[in-house]
């Protein structure tokens, strides 16, 4: 029987690459941001969205400050409308649009196809009221604030899912909600959690490409449908939410009754396109690192379209993986290594290269507003963690990570994102990848991801999300048909207040080298203890990170077991400690050299000469 684990290459499928979302990324803006300093007070939310409306009418107009502003997309970018590779199998969807068309289009919450334009819903544009609000009747909410929507979780009776490849990203959303189970395809805990389910025999089927062929797996498999039938209530299978998905996934789900908790694939594949960002971004008034949007035939003109940026550069194409489709480049030579990839794109985005820190923040769009939780930061391109130079590899949060200037803007600039999100008609969680310039201290958004991600396990079990609720429940909750009443301005001010969070920090260890291994032996998922000796020891066994009680210990998620293979990229663990894993000039600590080290030696595997690579590239926890 062929191995369980998405590593191990299956039967011969289809020769198609498909890039995946990353969570690191370097963008570029032409929409400079007025500090609060520049503007000699804080700004109340009326005068927020006046100056909101002013970014929008300049929308388009270059700056000449090019330490601050990119130039003009409408007046620089000739692009044609872009044909990005879609997610789903044998797809190719019109996912990209050049400045005119977006203006059309992204409105109403078009996708960037020309000739299929979908109407999506238009939300209320005013950010702090309930759509319901503009009626005239008054509304009879059913939940009001944080403790009735608390105590609704805990008597809630629909089946609710999140489907997966593992439960990493949502792991303790069981213990909030009551009837609320995983269903994934790797069995991180050995069939120890009482709330994950993973079908146990194999059924035939083709090399996995993404996260989405795993999930269009797992709803065709016999014993996954027999699962959600015995769970069913009145004949409702219940709610799902998925970390990836696509319109495959959505027709599967349907036909088992299953509503999924996101909005439509089609609208969350056009807001992933790095290009469609930057564009969004114009139009809320947030800043991104300047940057221009152009089909790249060459190096000679990649240098001309790109002059105004300097010679070092960062190209992105608009989708990637961890930083596995961002790419460094200076000189010719750098550039001919990705030029294939690079000149296979309609529209790429091309930014300037800046000395910057990554950090994350992660929020949720709901009808009364936009939930904001706080700024972390990012581990990024650590070569003990990941083979690739712009890879995610972790996070980190603690109090002060940031001066409180930084963790204002952040926060502004967020709730300025989720707006214009609400007003295209996206609803629930997102993520944004802020870049912080560490020559001129300015701050701007690096991506978007229209969805839970591989932050998500830090941010929702974090003290603030323990004393309300985790974010990805004001998330659910916006699909369950209830009548709520939410003070969001009073969430946003205790989950600002740095005496809400404590440190924590995880790393995602993957396999670094060019080579393909069979693993012979794999750590246990659990509590793992460090001595001084530098040696580990298993502990004890827990389903997350709340029973780690000091920094000698650590929680750690196996994924790549026994009888795996391990390919370069490969996720084999995720490892979460109390307490930092960085220096203070972002650089790994002693600590956290001694645990990757001492993890990967739990890890035994053999060379594997004649093994072809999977088709499954990038990371399995996003």
């Amino acid at each position: 029987m062929n191995s369980k684990k998405p590593n191990t290459p299956k039967s011969k499928g289809t020769d198609k690459k498909t890039k995946a979302p990353s969570l690191t990324g370097k963008d570029k803006t032409q929409v400079p941001m007025r500090s609060n300093a520049e503007k000699g007070k804080k700004l109340t939310t009326a005068e927020q969205k006046a100056e909101k409306s002013k970014s929008k009418a300049s929308h388009g107009k270059a700056s000449s400050n090019s330490n601050t502003s990119g130039k003009s997309n409408s007046a620089k970018s000739k692009a044609k409308s872009s044909t990005a590779k879609g997610k789903s199998k044998g797809v190719k969807t019109d996912t990209t649009m050049d400045s005119s068309e977006f203006k059309d289009t992204v409105a109403s919450g078009a996708k960037g196809s020309k000739k299929n334009k979908m109407p999506l819903v238009k939300s209320n544009k005013n950010s702090g009221k309930s759509s319901s609000a503009e009626n005239t009747t008054p509304v009879d909410y059913e939940l009001k604030g944080v403790s009735d929507i608390r105590r609704s979780f805990h008597k809630n009776e629909e089946p609710l899912y999140f489907i997966s490849a593992t439960n990493f990203n949502l792991l303790g959303a069981d213990e909030w909600i009551k009837g609320f189970k995983f269903i994934t395809y790797i069995e991180c805990f050995d069939g120890l959690h009482p709330n994950v389910f993973s079908p146990k025999q194999e059924i035939p089927h083709d090399d996995f490409e993404g996260i989405e062929d795993i999930n269009n797996y797992l709803l065709q498999h016999p014993e996954v449908q027999d699962y959600l039938k015995t769970r069913s209530v009145d004949g409702r299978s219940g709610k799902a939410m998925f970390l990836m998905f696509n319109e495959k996934t959505e027709e599967l789900a349907e036909k088992l009754g299953l509503e999924i908790m996101f909005p439509k694939a089609e609208m969350r594949t056009f807001l992933d396109n790095k290009v469609n960002t930057n564009r969004i971004a114009e139009r809320a008034g947030v800043a991104c690192v300047p940057y221009v949007l152009s089909q790249v035939t060459d190096y000679e003109q990649l240098s001309e379209v790109s002059s105004h940026l300097g010679n070092q550069l960062v190209v992105q194409t608009p989708f990637g993986d961890s930083g596995h489709t961002t790419f460094f480049i200076s000189n010719e030579e750098e550039y001919q290594k990705y030029a294939e990839e690079i000149e296979a794109e309609d529209e790429v985005k091309i930014m300037k290269r800046i000395r910057c820190r990554g950090s994350a923040i992660e929020a949720c769009v709901t009808r009364h507003g936009t939930i904001v939780a706080p700024l972390m930061t990012e581990l990024v391109g650590f070569k003990e963690l990941t083979p690739y130079e712009g890879g995610w590899c972790g996070n980190e949060i603690y109090p002060n990570a940031f001066t409180p200037e930084l963790r204002q803007k952040a926060i502004e600039n967020t709730q300025l994102f989720g707006d214009q999100l609400r007003e295209e008609g996206y609803k629930g969680y997102f993520e944004l990848d802020f870049l912080i310039d560490q020559d001129n201290g300015e701050i701007y958004l690096g991506e978007l991801n229209p969805r839970v991600t591989g932050a998500s396990s830090i941010t929702n079990h974090a003290v603030f999300a323990l004393a309300d609720a985790p974010l990805f429940v004001f998330h659910i909750l916006e699909w369950m048909d209830i009548e709520y009443e939410l003070d969001i301005e009073a969430i946003n001010k205790r989950w600002s207040n740095q005496a809400n969070l404590d440190g924590w920090s995880q790393l995602i260890v993957k396999h670094t080298e060019d080579t393909v291994e069979y693993v012979t032996e794999s750590p246990k998922s659990g509590i793992w203890r460090m001595y001084d000796t530098g040696h580990i020891q298993f502990d004890r066994m827990d389903t997350h990170r709340r029973a780690v009680e000091n920094e000698n210990e650590a929680f750690f998620l196996r994924i790549s077991k026994k009888g795996d293979y391990l390919y370069e990229g490969a996720d084999m663990g995720i490892l979460v400690t109390r307490g930092r894993m960085m220096t203070d000039d972002f650089r790994l600590n002693n600590r956290a050299k001694h645990w990757i080290k001492a993890i990967r030696s739990q890890f035994k595997s053999e060379m594997v000469e004649d093994k072809k690579k999977p088709k499954l590239s990038g990371s399995l926890t996003k």
